[in-house]
């Protein structure tokens, strides 16, 4: 299994240093650049206000953070999901700046950036001069956005793993990983059952009008 987490994640503005803070964090596990299913999303308690124009880009308020766990408390699931592999985000270094934020506030280790991925720079190098927001993409590649009204993290994670598939060929990749499979089924089958071959037999009234057929031709090879 060739691991790899893809994340996504929204704040209360753009800048960690100056005191924004996470509000949402997700992540999807790929095997071979393929969603396996796995999932890890939690909101989050900023511990400060979220500001209007945060609230119009994620539509996540205050409010609805209040009850929600701080960071460090979700911190050793996050890590544990993450694991050591590749970190996979659009504008990476955006996300990965956050989260070192967050865990250097509670005393744990920076990401190491080593492991960071940007699908914002690989769609940079494909289609340089051409506009590569995650909106973008997705219309570039024919992906469904209609239920993107606002910037959901796990949704975004789930529309960035298509793109990310598109990106790198995975999709012809899953394709011929199936085609492979369905061969290997198939000379299986062939193996336990093997083919018995049936004589076919024309009846006489097929004999006649084959008959017929080859009369009318001029110089038949028949």
């Amino acid at each position: 299994m060739i691991r790899a987490v893809l994340f996504d994640t929204e704040t209360t503005g753009l800048d960690p240093l100056a005191g924004d803070r996470l509000v949402e964090v997700a992540a999807i596990e790929l095997d071979g650049d393929l969603p396996t299913g796995k999932s890890f999303h939690r909101l989050i308690n900023p511990e400060r206000d979220v500001p209007e124009d945060a609230v119009r880009v994620h539509g996540i308020t205050a409010d609805r953070l209040r009850d929600a766990p701080r960071f460090e408390e979700i911190a050793d699931d996050l890590l544990e999901f993450l694991g050591d592999g590749a970190l996979i985000a659009h504008n990476a270094s955006f996300d990965f700046s956050f989260l070192d934020a967050e865990l250097t506030r509670i005393g744990r280790p920076a990401l190491d950036r080593a492991r960071l991925v940007d699908t914002l720079a690989i769609a940079r190098t494909r289609f340089p001069g051409l506009p590569n927001s995650l909106d973008a993409l997705c219309r570039r590649f024919g992906i469904d956005l209609s239920e993107r009204t606002t910037h959901n993290a796990l949704l975004d994670c789930r529309l960035l793993a298509e793109v990310y598939v598109e990106l790198t060929g995975g999709r012809q990749r899953g394709l011929d990983l199936a085609a492979a499979s369905i061969a290997r089924a198939a000379l299986d089958y062939a193996a336990h059952k093997p083919r018995t071959p049936r004589l076919i037999e024309p009846d006489a009234e097929a004999l006649a009008a084959h008959a017929a057929f080859i009369a009318k031709l001029k110089d038949p090879l028949w």
